[in-house]
């Protein structure tokens, strides 16, 4: 045994003495340094899932849409006419967190080689980010993660069309970078990464590999701290540009039929490409080093196996089709280079020329990976913050001035200064662009009539008050939204980001989060088709928030029957599709004016949900709706504020009923909970909307009329709310900017 290995150089690595003592178990003998680095980056966490596996079991995974569930590159749904959706998303975190523009550059680089490699055609990206509140750098790590996406997104054609930014000073050290990519393919040409077909040949195409990204996959699965800052030569640099062309090169050897399997290097690059494809087929692997093409001198195996630098994929294609693949690469101007074959004898081999330098069977990398099964244990705050009772604060004096307040808080303020760095309208197909509907509709130019909508949702102060309740609410939110553009919701990716996994309160979280999560995707027929776990985001011992991140896919059979949030002309009436909040607990306006993140999680009834969401698809889809708005953060205020701000027109409210009597005023404006969509109707469709919500069984109440240039609301005979909509698209609309100035 090597003096390195004597010094516990494993752990170095990521790896335990336990799991370092299962490793020469399994192989029977001491593993060398290289496949003790190829063991450390494939039982990561970020990999290998060891912590996670056991809950993720929980989820539904098949339905009558689904084509491809988890375990492949990304999931896959059925549209009909022959069409599918490809989609999913993932986190890069920790390398945002010490490189905010290449680390969001690169995630974004990264999900949408996971669509294409499975012939998927990129068509939109979506993302889910999380930052500090109130210091200098959580500024400095917007705007470069915001630049990030923005630069690598634009340059590959790639239109950015929706998602969600969410403040909190739970974020300060550690952000949530998350990316969604989203692709269309012609179902027959759906390409599978698994290494089959022994004697075929194994090609490396795309970039030189360089020293960048080594390990990054195990420094995604450690807590971030003092010396976090010295791993920054761990983040991978991209090159759109080259990524585009990666594109184009892969879409055409994978129509021509020369591909048996195609995936993408990502984390852990080549260790984790060649020996997950290999395990997918039952197969064996044996590449050589010496013919990968690098751009650095003296590379040794070890760096080669774990480097992670970019825009690079693994391509089995069929024996004798090398010559006609490289010819495609070139063409493209990237290299296209044959590294190795596929074997029958299971075992995955790296060679360095004539050299053996590392042999073990592929499956002890994929399959072997130790799982855990953490203690559990609720967080001594949780009993004690939903006790607070939401009534103990005083009610506002002048709500006038909370709203105006509410409206200009980066969480709910316009995101015009994220989404004017992203090109959404590349490909002119984005017909609902960023600030004008609850979710992103795209229309499908080729296939007429038909349109997807696309959203990524998730309320991280709900999951941390109440983590089931919590996630029920992140996929019924996210549902919602698309509902209200009038698409079915179809499926649905997560990334769920969590603190440390090995703390039993920690585990808690995820695991409810987990459960609720599930219960709503059985109830809303919603399965999870693909995903992402991501832990260990903690900053000096604290743990963000937990967010697990929900994108939602529908589809809308006309797009032409879309509906957008804004309110369309004066007289049409507005209306409360489902019930009225109760209080005020967890929410937007409690937090930001009384400084509490605390009270009850508004409770949800899964199958009120359904019903709503149906109601409101089914008025749309028979054209009697003008306007579609979820009520979310802020509650009835800022909802109608939003829709009279993209109408840019007023609203009279007027809320006179028996079940407001005893409810404070804060509590029917400000107050948040699920299964409620602001919709308006021309007066003409009134009848017919009352008579579709009776059949339906859902509540609906008319609050008033769209009119003049003013919000007006008056509830209990006493008016609250009287501005004028310039004022308060004044303060929305400058609520980033002035967050971003702050000295």
């Amino acid at each position: 045994m090597s003096e390195a290995i004597k010094a516990g150089v494993w752990r170095d690595m990521g790896l335990t003495d336990e799991e370092y003592g299962r490793i020469r178990e399994l192989l029977g003998r001491d593993p060398n340094y290289l496949e003790i680095g190829l063991f450390a980056v494939m039982w990561s966490e970020h990999c290998g899932y060891k912590n996670s596996r056991p809950v993720l079991k929980l989820f539904p995974t098949s339905g009558p849409r689904v084509l491809q569930g988890p375990g492949e590159n990304a999931g896959v749904v059925d549209i009909g006419d022959g069409l599918a959706l490809v989609f999913k998303i993932e986190s890069h975190n920790h390398p945002s967190a010490i490189e905010p523009f290449q680390g969001a550059a690169t995630g974004v680089g990264g999900i949408v080689r996971d669509i294409f490699t499975m012939g998927a055609r990129p068509i939109a990206l979506l993302d889910s980010l999380r930052f500090g509140l109130d210091d200098e750098r959580a500024r400095y790590l917007f705007g470069g993660v915001v630049s990030g996406i923005g630069f690598y997104g634009n340059c590959i054609g790639v239109p950015t069309v929706a998602g969600e930014v969410f403040f909190h000073p739970s974020f300060e050290g550690n952000p949530l970078v998350n990316a969604m990519c989203v692709g269309l393919i012609e179902q027959e040409k759906l390409a599978l990464g698994a290494a089959s077909g022994v004697g075929n040949p194994v090609m490396v195409v795309g970039a030189r590999t360089g020293r960048d990204g080594i390990h990054g996959a195990t420094f995604a699965s450690e807590e971030l701290n003092e010396t976090s800052e010295e791993r920054r030569p761990a983040v991978q640099v991209g090159d759109p540009f080259m990524e585009k062309l990666l594109i184009e090169s892969c879409l055409e050897i994978i129509d021509k039929g020369y591909v048996v399997g195609m995936q993408d290097l990502g984390a852990a690059g080549l260790t984790s490409s060649t020996s997950e494809m290999a395990s997918r087929a039952g197969t064996g692997i044996e590449i050589d080093v010496t013919k990968v093409p690098l751009r650095e001198t003296a590379m040794t195996p070890y760096e080669i196996m774990l480097s992670e630098s970019q825009e690079r994929m693994l391509v089995v294609p069929k024996a004798g089709c090398e010559a006609v693949v490289q010819e495609v690469f070139e063409r493209w101007g990237l290299n296209a280079v044959v590294i190795g074959r596929v074997t029958d004898d299971g075992l995955y081999r790296i060679k360095e020329g004539d050299r053996v330098v590392a042999e073990l069977p592929a499956r002890l990398l994929t399959d072997e990976c130790p799982v855990y099964y953490r203690d559990e244990k609720e967080p001594d705050y949780y009993q004690e913050l939903k006790k607070f009772d939401p009534r103990s604060v005083p009610e506002p004096g002048d709500y006038n001035e909370v709203l105006l307040k509410i409206m200009a808080s980066p969480n709910l303020a316009s995101k015009e200064w994220v989404y004017r760095q992203y090109d959404h309208q590349v490909g002119i197909n984005t017909v609902i662009v960023p600030g004008d509907g609850d979710a992103a509709v795209l229309r499908l130019k080729e296939h007429s009539p038909k349109g997807i909508a696309l959203k990524t949702d998730c309320n991280s102060r709900y999951v941390y008050l109440d983590p089931y309740r919590g996630g029920a609410l992140a996929v019924a939110e996210a549902t919602r939204n698309l509902s209200c553009t009038g698409a079915e919701p179809l499926a649905i990716t997560d990334c769920l980001n969590f603190g440390n996994p090995e703390k039993p309160e920690i585990f808690w979280q995820f695991k409810q989060a987990v459960l609720g999560m599930s219960e709503a995707c059985r109830a809303l027929g919603a399965p999870v088709v693909s995903g992402n776990v991501s832990f260990y985001n903690e900053t000096r011992g604290q743990a963000v928030y937990p967010t697990p991140t929900v994108g939602a896919v529908g589809l809308l059979e006309d797009v032409g029957r879309r509906c957008s949030q804004g309110f369309k002309q004066e007289g049409d009436l507005i209306y409360l599709l489902g019930p009225y909040a109760h209080h005020v607990g967890a929410s937007e306006y409690l937090s930001l004016i009384h400084g509490r993140d605390a009270g009850p999680v508004p409770e949800i009834d899964l199958k009120l949900e359904k019903q709503i969401q149906e109601t409101c698809r089914a008025l749309i889809r028979e054209g009697l709706l003008q306007s579609a708005h979820d009520l979310s953060e802020g509650g009835m205020a800022a909802a109608l504020a939003e829709s009279c701000i993209s109408g840019r027109i007023g609203a009279r409210i007027y809320m006179e009923d028996d079940e407001l009597h005893n409810r404070r005023g804060d509590a029917i404006l400000f107050g948040e909970g699920p299964s409620r969509i602001i919709i308006s109707s021309r007066p003409a469709a009134a009848s017919r909307v009352m008579e579709v919500c009776l059949e339906k069984g859902v509540p609906l109440v008319c609050l008033g009329m769209v009119d003049g240039k003013e919000l007006k609301i008056t509830a209990n005979h006493r008016k609250y709310i009287e501005l004028g909509v310039e004022s308060i698209e004044q303060a929305w609309r400058g609520g980033i900017d002035s967050w971003l100035s702050r000295s």
